[in-house]
């Protein structure tokens, strides 16, 4: 049984987690919507490999420099936040579904709901704990970052004008299933994306602590305090989703594809 105060914890913690995604999620979404231009685009993206494939016909996003130009001359400066608010309505339930389920997991493994004993966590139950949750939040989430895939890839002319047009022609054309089109690549991705991020980011805390003691007891500290400050923590964070990104980056090119190809075909 949870102890009302660890409860109260995850709940102060998956608000807060949500409301930094929205935050982090709407600064990031030029680069973003970069991102899924080039991943969704089949043309190569230099010459030399045009001229190795045999192909002529030019690429539409050749580099990141010219992608900014050509979508702020075609589409505006609203064109870079394609997409953004299906991506706010897709961070609030993943957050919240993904913080709830990995302290729950966490919580069951560690026979503790204290963060404390989440930390001293085997690396393997870890990494399982961050990919199952990432698994259920992706599932509560995915209509959403479905639709938020397919704005932010269309440029001009527009085959959606908006959120509620591109919900209703999928329910339309495809039924509800159709919002989970893709689903199953995605999972493909997510799974040890999320699994890298969270077991990473609990080791890299582990060699913080660690790191913090050693330098506690070599000044001959009365006290030896191996907590993690807030700056500490944010270049865990920063390491852990640098490693998951550059690990899993090629499933979330097939997962991008998947997406679109799965609703044309």
């Amino acid at each position: 049984m949870e102890e009302p105060g660890q409860l109260k914890r995850a709940l102060i913690d998956s608000t807060a987690g949500a409301v930094a995604g929205a935050i982090s999620r709407t600064v990031t979404s030029p680069l973003d919507v970069i991102k899924i231009r080039f991943q969704v685009q089949l043309e190569p993206t230099t010459s030399w490999a045009l001229l190795s494939e045999n192909m002529y016909a030019a690429s539409k996003y050749t580099g990141m420099l010219q992608a900014t130009k050509d979508i702020f001359r075609e589409e505006g400066l609203p064109g870079f936040w394609r997409g953004n608010v299906p991506a706010l309505l897709m961070v609030m339930p993943y957050t919240a579904i993904q913080f709830t389920v990995l302290h729950k997991l966490k919580t069951l493994a560690a026979g503790s709901s204290k963060a404390e004993n989440h930390i001293n966590l085997s690396p393997y139950l870890s990494y399982l704990s961050g990919a199952l949750a990432g698994c259920a939040a992706t599932i509560g989430s995915y209509p959403f970052d479905l639709v938020r895939t397919i704005l932010a890839s269309q440029g001009e002319p527009k085959v959606y004008p908006t959120m509620r047009s591109a919900f209703v022609d999928i329910v339309r054309t495809r039924g509800f299933r159709g919002l989970y089109a893709g689903l199953s690549p995605t999972l493909v991705e997510i799974a040890p994306y999320a699994g890298l991020q969270f077991g990473t980011y609990d080791t890299f805390k582990r060699w913080t602590r660690a790191w913090n003691r050693s330098r506690s007891s070599s000044t001959s500290s009365a006290s030896i305090d191996d907590t993690p400050s807030s700056f500490q923590l944010f270049l865990c964070g920063i390491a852990s989703g640098t490693c998951a990104k550059l690990v899993c980056h090629p499933l979330d090119v097939v997962k991008k594809r998947f997406q679109l190809c799965s609703l044309v075909d």
